[in-house]
């Protein structure tokens, strides 16, 4: 069942053996603005053409590659844990494609995995690597995907620098991203009263899961082979959530065991700066008033799931 919560605490870190599997766009990964106006303006033929050409020339950095690099980092200490593998997915052919793994190996990214499907949506592939992210640049893939019932986020463009620092930091939002949208469908129709009411109520009631549940679980089966002191990787939820609201959220990630190093609950204040002071590598928000908050000074990830997301396939941002 999609997004399901019902594992016992002292199951949390025998999830799984596998590494955690990320799997990224070609156009999220790298800079391929030019090479994308030329395939929509010039056609298929003439994408391919340019491609060839340029495949010795290598390609910039993409809204998501700061985040890979420091995922991958972590491999240094695969006797610690299972790792992390990430796994290429391009909608170019293979031809068109040797540029983009040129480009990954002028980077010096150990990415071995990769999926060319010459103009077919990739994300079918997901299931078949046991991906427990998808990152694009291309909404309706993230849209299947999340149908799927995977984790999965458009990545949204913005010109904000990388934070200069080894640890990966990583925000959540918490309804209809790391919990499921019951709470917010109370607020959406029926507003904020019956929404406190019905959190104050259900105080002892767990959440249920959202796309990015298992995600954060596997994340935090890494994070738990590590001190708390010195750890590589720190995560935040960032809500507007606030008191009363709160107590439901805090008991549900203790029935699962797994700990938050920082959480927000901002009572409805915009999220960018906060996010900025917390320097994360990336937040995950289902909501574009939240999203357009967050770009101004954070990588970003639309996760275009739940009650506000409701129909249409539209790019955020």
């Amino acid at each position: 069942m999609p997004y399901a919560m019902g594992m016992a605490k002292n199951n949390i870190h025998a999830l799984n053996a596998k590494p955690l599997v990320v799997a990224v766009s070609s156009r999220a990964l790298f800079d391929l603005g030019e090479s994308h106006k030329v395939f929509e303006e010039q056609g298929m033929a003439e994408y391919a053409r340019y491609q060839r050409e340029l495949e010795n020339v290598v390609l910039e950095p993409g809204h998501a590659f700061p985040l890979v690099r420091k995922l991958l980092a972590l491999n240094a200490h695969r006797d610690r844990h299972p790792g992390v593998e990430i796994i290429l997915l391009s909608r170019n052919s293979a031809d068109t494609g040797l540029r983009i793994f040129n480009s990954i190996e002028h980077h010096g990214l150990d990415i071995e995995r990769a999926v060319f499907t010459n103009g077919e949506r990739p994300f079918r592939y997901l299931a078949s690597f046991l991906a427990d992210l998808y990152l694009s640049a291309n909404a309706a893939d993230v849209r299947k995907a999340l149908e799927a019932g995977l984790a999965a986020a458009t990545i949204v463009p913005h010109g904000n620098r990388a934070p200069d620092r080894d640890q990966l930091r990583i925000a959540f939002d918490g309804d209809a991203v790391l919990f499921g949208d019951e709470a917010e469908r109370i607020f959406q129709e029926q507003g904020l009263e019956a929404f406190s009411e019905s959190e104050r109520q259900a105080a002892e009631t767990p959440l249920s899961g959202g796309p990015f549940m298992p995600f954060l679980l596997a994340l935090h089966q890494i994070q738990s082979a590590y001190p708390v002191e010195d750890n590589p990787i720190r995560t935040a939820l960032v809500t507007a959530r606030s008191a009363p609201a709160h107590k439901r959220v805090i008991l549900t990630l203790r029935h699962l065991g797994i700990r938050i190093d920082e959480a927000l609950f901002l009572g409805g204040k915009t999220k960018g700066p906060f996010l900025q002071a917390f320097g994360a590598d990336i937040f995950f928000d289902d909501q574009a008033v939240h999203i357009e908050s967050a770009r101004e000074f954070v990588s970003t990830g639309h996760v275009p799931h739940g009650v506000t997301n409701q129909g249409g396939d539209e790019e955020t941002g």
